[in-house]
C-alpha cells in the first residue's frame, strides 16, 4: 500500500511539474540549467536540498548501474518495471526540486544584505 502511494505521489509530482511550464512556470530548459546552481548552493550550505540531491543521485546510480536489485536478465519485463518507476520518480523529483530551488533563488535575489524591510 505504501509503495503504491509513493508511486502515485511521484506520478502526480511529475504531471504537476510538466504542466507548470505550460501555465507559465519555469521551462524545462530553465529547470535543467538550475541544476548546477542548485548543487553549488547545496554544497555551500546555502540551500537545504542535501538529502533530496542525495536521493536523486542514488536513483540515478541505481538506474545506470549494471548491477540491479531486480535483474532484467531473469525477470525480463518485471525487471524493467523497477527501472521505469525509478526513472519516473527521478524525473518528478528533479522537476519539483528545481522549481522549489528557482523559487528560493528568486526570493533570495529580492533580499538586500544589510537592509531591513519595513
Amino acid at each position: 500500500m505504501a509503495r503504491t502511494l509513493k508511486r502515485t505521489a511521484a506520478f502526480t509530482a511529475l504531471a504537476r511539474a510538466m504542466m507548470a511550464g505550460a501555465r507559465g512556470g519555469p521551462s524545462l530548459g530553465a529547470r535543467l540549467a538550475a541544476l548546477p546552481r542548485m548543487v553549488r548552493a547545496t554544497a555551500r550550505g546555502e540551500y537545504d536540498g542535501g538529502l533530496r540531491l542525495a536521493m536523486m543521485t542514488a536513483a540515478t546510480a541505481y538506474v545506470v548501474s549494471p548491477v540491479d536489485f531486480v535483474p532484467e536478465l531473469f525477470l525480463a519485463l518485471f525487471g524493467l518495471v523497477d527501472d521505469a518507476v525509478m526513472i519516473t520518480w527521478l524525473a518528478g523529483s528533479v522537476l519539483a526540486e528545481t522549481e522549489r530551488f528557482l523559487e528560493w533563488e528568486a526570493g533570495r535575489a529580492s533580499v538586500v544584505p544589510g537592509h531591513v524591510m519595513p
